[in-house]
């Protein structure tokens, strides 16, 4: 096998590399494939042109591996594929002070189990112990645990 073959199959494994484990999840065939032609050029390598040239091409290989996979980790191109939003929404924080268990509020969705209820002019994520709730019925605040509401309907 010439050494131009020898070299495409060992950078075509390369490529098939870095492509699996930049773009493509998990293990698939282009990983694999990527190995089998490493190894085939490597092999090849070794069988055909003797011990120097194969520790040259294994050596090599190594060293391409390591370049390829850090100049594309470090190249912009992959900034622009990956999500760079940031989450600005907040927590449900309840103020101890505001809300508290036994009060009454409206709900503003549905609960099904969880949605959103005005409580003290205020809206909050709550959720209901009692199965499902529409909207626009009073409710009656349980308990609050761990920053969650949780709510029932409101006995008359």
């Amino acid at each position: 096998m010439s050494l131009t073959i020898i070299i495409l199959l060992i950078v075509t494994g390369l490529l098939l590399l870095v492509l699996e484990i930049l773009v493509i999840p998990g293990t698939s065939v282009a990983g694999v494939l990527g190995f089998i032609a490493i190894g085939i050029g490597i092999w090849q390598a070794w069988a055909g042109y003797g011990t120097t040239v194969g520790v040259i091409v294994t050596f090599s290989t190594l060293v391409g591996a390591i370049a390829s996979l850090y100049f594309s980790l470090k190249s912009r191109t992959w900034k622009r594929l990956m999500l760079n939003d940031t989450i600005d929404s907040k927590v449900n924080l309840v103020d101890a002070a505001k809300v508290k268990p036994g009060e009454t509020g409206e709900t503003i969705s549905r609960l099904a189990p969880a949605g959103k209820a005005r409580i003290n002019g205020e809206l909050y994520e709550v959720h209901s112990l009692s199965g499902f709730i529409d909207q626009r019925i009073e409710i009656e605040i349980v308990k609050i645990d761990h920053q969650k509401i949780f709510v029932k309907l409101k006995t008359q």
